[in-house]
């Protein structure tokens, strides 16, 4: 479903800021997994996850999505394979619109706009529907004004809306670390439920180190740009994270050390 095959990005190219973000990085997604990646700052994380989504061009490799090169395509040109939520739980969703009018924008995302009703009966139930699997009793507000909403429950909101298309690849970017840690579950359990639902292929950057580990069925770790670990299956569900720190040091030669990273 995903499959990047050597890209490399440096920023400020022959100036003192000089920065190589990634580093001959590939990996290959198949449909349906969901793949945690945690790193130090600067590993490159985030640089991966807008190489995907299409934010700048890669220096060099291939991106490919569901058996489509996407390498030279920018953002927009890629929006319709993607869902993206961001760490901001207030950029995903318009605040003075009702619950039921931001999940319609969101459905009719790429479509020609007419002067037809805007929300049916039938799509309200649909929503109803959708919103029960968040698990927050949003399905009984789809007239409350997103604004009113607190922020787990906003962001709960874009994950569902970012996920209303099926995406071929759904990028969580760091998408609960504003939240805090009650609010962060129960948000990370939704967004369990939505990608098991949806068979959604996914990638989560996290800085914390417990959620990469319980999450998903695959964990890659990043360092200097370039992928240093990648565990999956039985290691996966045996992981610790005095064991995932062990493994770092000794591929990596250093001990792990970020100022972001929340280790248990």
């Amino acid at each position: 479903m995903l499959e990047l095959s050597n890209i490399s990005k440096t920023f400020n190219l022959g100036t003192i800021n000089e920065k190589r973000a990634l580093n001959d990085v590939s990996l290959k997604l198949e449909e349906g997994d969901f793949v945690t990646v945690i790193g130090g700052n600067g590993a490159g994380k985030s640089t991966l996850l807008n190489a995907v989504a299409g934010v700048w061009p890669v220096d060099s490799g291939s991106i490919t999505i569901a058996g489509m090169n996407v390498t030279g395509l920018p953002d927009y040109k890629r929006a319709s394979l993607i869902g993206r939520v961001f760490q901001d739980p207030m950029t995903g969703t318009a605040a003075t619109m009702q619950i039921d009018e931001n999940l319609a924008l969101a459905r009719r995302r790429g479509q020609r706009r007419t002067l037809h009703w805007g929300i049916t009966a039938q799509e309200r139930e649909d929503y109803k529907e959708k919103l029960k699997i968040l698990d927050l009793g949003l399905e009984n507000r789809l007239t409350s004004k997103v604004g009113l909403l607190s922020g787990g429950q906003r962001q709960a909101l874009t994950l569902l809306m970012a996920t209303l298309l099926a995406p071929k690849i759904l990028l969580l970017d760091e998408h609960t670390a504003a939240l805090d840690p009650k609010t962060a579950e129960k948000v990370l359990n939704a967004t369990e439920r939505v990608i098991e639902h949806d068979h959604l292929t996914t990638l989560m950057i996290t800085h914390n180190m417990r959620d990469a580990i319980e999450h998903g069925n695959r964990l890659i770790m990043m360092n200097e740009g370039r992928i240093v670990l990648d565990i999956r299956g039985e290691e996966k569900k045996q992981l610790t994270i005095e064991s995932l720190l062990h493994q770092f040091e000794v591929v990596s030669g250093n001990e792990f050390v970020s100022d972001k990273a929340i280790l248990g």
